[in-house]
């Protein structure tokens, strides 16, 4: 069904080639912004699902404490 309907579309070969540079910009943009995240950041982030107070965190063994009752 899709191949008739493509078949009727001009230019139809430069749609892979874009949404190919689109995915790759994107993906290249991804990867930056990962590494020049703040490394204290990703290991807060990290640390929520079982952190229980994570407002007020006093240490780094206390949080694992917490975490594991």
């Amino acid at each position: 069904m899709f191949k008739y309907y493509f078949e009727q579309v001009e230019n139809v070969a430069i749609w892979p080639i874009i949404s190919l540079s689109i995915f790759f910009v994107f993906f290249i943009g991804l990867t930056i912004y990962v590494y020049k995240m703040n490394r204290e950041h990703i290991k807060h982030m990290e640390k929520m699902p079982l952190a229980k107070d994570v407002e007020n965190p006093k240490s780094h063994s206390d949080l694992k404490y917490q975490a594991h009752g």
